[in-house]
Formats: C-alpha cells, sequence, structure tokens
C-alpha cells in the first residue's frame, strides 16, 4: 500500500529550497505557468498545490533537497550548487543552472594574519568543500564546523580562515574581514531523481526544455 500523500500516478513533486533561493525561483516558475494556489508567507500546508495540474512545491531547507530528490520524496528539486557539492552525490541528475541567486564560494579572514603553509584552522559549514580545496593545495587544514555566524571566528580566534558564500561582501566588510581566495561560482540548479526521470521521463522531460527555454 502506499502511504504517500500524492500518489505516483497524480504528477510531479517539486522541492524548491526556502529563502533567497525560493525568493528568485518563484518569477521563474511563474514564467512556466508554476504559481502556488497558496500564499506562502501565510500558510501552514507543507504540500502546496499549484496552478500546473499535477504539480505540487514542497519548500524545505536547502540542506535537505537533495536528500528528499536522491530518496525519492521529491521527483526534482532547486537548491544551490553548494549545497550539491557539500552533499556529494551521484543518485541525481543536474540537467540545470537556472542561474538565479547567484554568488560566490570564497576564503575570507582578517588581513594581516599569517597562516602556516603547513597547517589552518578553517571555520566553515562546507566541511568537504573546504578539505577538498585544501588538500588540492596541499595544506593540512583542520576544519572547524559552524552552522552560523561565521564571521566572527577569526575576530575571537577560533580560526584564521573562513570559506563561506559572500554575494555584496557587506558582512565581511563590517566585520573587518577581507574576501582573499575565489573557490567556485555558485547558482542555483535544477536536479531530478534518476528513478523518476525514467518512470516520469515525458512530463519531467517536458517541464526541463520549458524551464531551459523560458531562461533565454
Amino acid at each position: 500500500m502506499n502511504n504517500k500523500l500524492i500518489a505516483e500516478s497524480d504528477g510531479i513533486i517539486l522541492a524548491v529550497a526556502k529563502g533567497r533561493i525560493l525568493e528568485q525561483a518563484l518569477p521563474l516558475l511563474e514564467r512556466v505557468g508554476i504559481c502556488p494556489k497558496e500564499d506562502l508567507t501565510e500558510s501552514r500546508k507543507l504540500v502546496i498545490e499549484t496552478t500546473r495540474a499535477g504539480l505540487h512545491l514542497v519548500v524545505i531547507r536547502p540542506t535537505d533537497v537533495p536528500t528528499f530528490v536522491e530518496y525519492g520524496a521529491a521527483d526534482l528539486g532547486i537548491t544551490g550548487k553548494d549545497v550539491l557539492m557539500e552533499h556529494d552525490s551521484n543518485d541525481y541528475y543536474e540537467p540545470l543552472d537556472l542561474k538565479i541567486a547567484k554568488c560566490r564560494l570564497m576564503v575570507a579572514g582578517l588581513p594581516g594574519v599569517e597562516v602556516s603553509n603547513n597547517r589552518i584552522r578553517v571555520a566553515t559549514k562546507y566541511a568537504k568543500i573546504a578539505r577538498d580545496y585544501y588538500a588540492k593545495l596541499g595544506i593540512q587544514a583542520e576544519i572547524i564546523k559552524l552552522y552560523g555566524s561565521m564571521e566572527l571566528a577569526p575576530l575571537v580566534g577560533l580560526s584564521e580562515r573562513i570559506v563561506d558564500l559572500v554575494d555584496t561582501g557587506n558582512t565581511l566588510k563590517a566585520n573587518g574581514l577581507i574576501a582573499m581566495e575565489d573557490i567556485c561560482e555558485i547558482s542555483s540548479r535544477l536536479i531530478v531523481n534518476k528513478a523518476a526521470m525514467k518512470t516520469k521521463h515525458a512530463l519531467i522531460k517536458k517541464l526541463i526544455v520549458t524551464i531551459e527555454d523560458s531562461l533565454g
């Protein structure tokens, strides 16, 4: 017996990362006829019907999107490339760069603070990305996992460097930090569950093409 609220035959579930990604994804989805039937700022529903027949939205934490898609709880997902790099899975497809919620993943720290070429302490929520980055440079990095207030770490001596997303750079500047090294550009990506791509190929392929055409 299928205990899912939405049976597989009923259509498609699209998981969208809440916050800045959701804000920028909604106009994109609207251009392809996908509008939530609920006011997302007011509704307490977890599964939202849309104006596109058979397509439902779930709005969740960015880090949960690849997990939902990987395990088939959502057919498609929209989240940042930083989340996908950190999640590091091959169990979904990544067909589109949506070119929204752009920023850069960077190394930052206090100017004038010297660090050893052999060892460095780095505070970040991107432990895997940071570890891989410094490993490629041949530097042994002690990764200190944090989930917020990253800029505070160098100020109180917790770390010499941080690895974090940088948009305007205003938060770094306000705390006396500077961007030092550029790791990669980040934008939001569309990902697809591999099994759903087979069982709902026509529906999902049409949606991917429609979204791609809307990007210009």
